[in-house]
């Protein structure tokens, strides 16, 4: 064997040894995925992809990288595809804000047309002032909405590669008050969420970073702009705490605040993870692990690294549910995994009722999801337990030529060779992970089983990010999946067999109003499940913020148990099944 192809032997090894985390049984029974696969049964319903008959007509187009790294353009440019759910009109119907990300092209802004013409949509970006907003000072990554200013309408924060933008709600028409409200800086973000983590009442904001700050992708003054490690890089873009200060004023508490992480972020989510009433931090970073921040009292977070295991990963949504119904939340990581090349596996990590520990349950299709991107929870078929759907694929492009090989050269070469991305491979026409089909991954005898082709989700796009939604108020979750370079796919619920629900719409009052923050817990026959109300999750989404519960065959379920971010707490005796309840908070029922 000659030098060069010894080196490729080496790189390859090397690749091998640095990334492959082969999962390891931890001897839990009974859990997710433990058991050996088995043929699941017909599922309770089947998904109908319908973005053209309800006028979800879009397409996402990625931004042009500099010159000099346009070899690997398919890489850095593959992200920006998003998708957002939100009531921006205030009337009771959810409507959908997706993201573009080349200059010169349009988000857009679909409003639900609601009763009027039910599962039907409008573009009305343009017209309310959300649709040109992808410039050379910034291409979009996503979005996330809140009643930022508790005026009572939602708010939109966009961030972007470059500099973010936060629009006030004017009455159905959006104002840009970015540089009034101390946002306007140069950060090169993936996520963002609200969470009002001092539990004041007024929506704080997280702002992740990816590459760092000084880095303007489409005009380098350096090619040195990739990451220092593929197991532990710390060399990414800093992460930004900022404390809402009342009139759409924030202020940047990040170095006093324990969470200006470094590590390459990509996703991150919110909840109370140790039940002390706060609410914590936990992200998704590529080229290393994850990190879990615990809320002190709303002053300070502090970094509880002996929660999780320490496996380095590809960290790339995080999603929050209670997967047992035991009235906990679970989490789930998406990673990257490849027979050949790569087995990370995604985890998902449940709550020790003995420790602190968060425990990997993780097993079969619930770890091996492919380059998975996107997930996102929800009771799919209403049987009273949470499903999980996550979307795959990197870059889709020759069905022959692959670029796994050529990742593992630049992977297996020195820290000063892989940082600089002069020296990363040319891409051309080659796929890396493409073609991946979506996995849906339904609640059946005891486990959660892969029945995307069964329920009809067949497509083998990017995806990027995923939301469920109830889009036509029918108590039915629908998905909405951000494809990158790719178009919009909205799969219409249509249940096979009918079940009980229950849905909530929670609103603050001594809380801030868009209820961020709080949960309701549930008894019903099938346990006791937890949802809490979230300010973005997953990859480049926000979910639908009323919460369903499936019932399956139980008609009365017994208890509604809402937690309030301000600490008050309320109960529903025998809430009715079967519709939307909407919950002010203190509200005699």
């Amino acid at each position: 064997m000659g030098p060069v192809l010894l080196r490729r032997a080496f790189a390859v090894l090397v690749f091998a040894g640095l990334l492959v985390a082969a999962h390891r049984l931890d001897g839990r029974a009974a859990s997710v995925g433990v058991s050996a696969p088995g043929p699941a049964a017909l599922p309770n319903f089947r998904l109908r992809e319908a973005a053209g008959e309800a006028g979800l007509d879009f397409l996402h187009r990625p931004f042009q990288v500099d010159p000099r790294i346009a070899h690997i353009g398919p890489h850095v440019a593959g992200v920006g595809a998003a998708a957002a759910c939100t009531d921006f009109d205030g009337d009771g119907w959810v409507d959908l804000y997706v993201t573009s990300s080349a200059f010169g092209s349009r988000n857009a802004l679909f409003r639900n047309l609601g009763a009027a013409q039910p599962g039907k949509f409008v573009d009305v970006a343009a017209e309310v002032g959300l649709a040109d907003v992808n410039s050379d000072q910034g291409v979009s990554m996503g979005s996330v909405w809140a009643d930022a200013d508790q005026d009572g309408d939602e708010d939109c924060f966009l961030y972007k590669y470059g500099r973010p933008q936060l629009f006030r709600n004017d009455g159905g028409r959006f104002v840009d008050v970015t540089e009034a409200a101390g946002l306007d800086r140069w950060v090169n973000s993936n996520s963002a969420i609200w969470l009002d983590y001092d539990r004041d009442g007024l929506v704080d904001l997280y702002l992740t970073g990816y590459f760092r700050e000084d880095i303007v992708l489409w005009n380098l003054a350096d090619t040195r702009i990739m990451q220092e490690s593929f197991q532990f890089a710390k060399n990414g873009g800093r992460n930004h705490l900022f404390h809402n200060e009342g009139g759409l004023v924030f202020r940047d508490v990040s170095a006093d605040s324990g969470v200006d992480s470094t590590r390459w972020t990509l996703a991150a989510a919110s909840a109370d993870f140790d039940r002390d009433g706060w609410p914590d931090l936990y992200l998704a970073n590529d080229y290393g692990p994850e990190e879990l921040f615990l809320n002190r009292g709303g002053q300070r977070f502090l970094a509880a690294p002996d929660w999780l295991d320490g496996r380095s990963k590809s960290g790339m949504a995080v999603a929050v549910g209670d997967t047992e119904n035991k009235g906990d939340l679970g989490v789930y990581v998406t990673n990257i995994t490849n027979a050949r090349f790569l087995q990370q596996g995604n985890n998902l990590r449940v709550r020790s009722k003995d420790s602190n520990e968060f425990t990997n349950i993780a097993r079969d299709e619930v770890a091996n999801c492919g380059w998975a991107w996107g997930a996102a929870f929800g009771d799919l078929d209403r049987d009273g337990h949470q499903d999980l759907y996550v979307v795959n694929g990197f870059v889709s492009a020759s069905r022959e030529r692959d670029y796994w090989y050529d990742l593992a050269k630049i992977a297996g070469g020195q820290k000063g060779v892989f940082q600089d991305a002069e020296h990363w491979p040319d891409f051309g026409d080659k796929s890396l992970a493409g073609y991946e089909r979506s996995r849906v991954l339904v609640w059946s005898k005891g486990r959660l089983r892969d029945c995307a082709t069964a329920v009809g989700a067949v497509d083998v796009l990017d995806g990027r990010a995923v939301v469920l939604a109830d889009l036509e108020n029918r108590g039915v979750l629908d998905v909405v999946i951000a494809n990158q370079g790719q178009a919009l796919l909205y799969y219409r619920n249509e249940p096979r067999v009918e079940q009980h629900w229950i849905q909530f719409q929670l609103v603050g009052t001594r809380s801030n109003t868009s209820a961020i923050g709080a949960s309701v817990l549930l008894g019903f026959e099938g346990g006791e499940q937890l949802q809490v109300v979230g300010g973005g999750s997953g990859m480049s989404s926000q979910g639908d913020r009323r919460l369903l519960f499936g019932l399956g065959s139980d008609a009365a379920p017994r208890f509604a148990r809402i937690t309030w971010p301000s600490g008050e707490s309320q109960t529903l005796e025998r809430p009715e099944p079967d519709r939307l309840h909407v919950i002010r908070e203190g509200a005699a029922r």
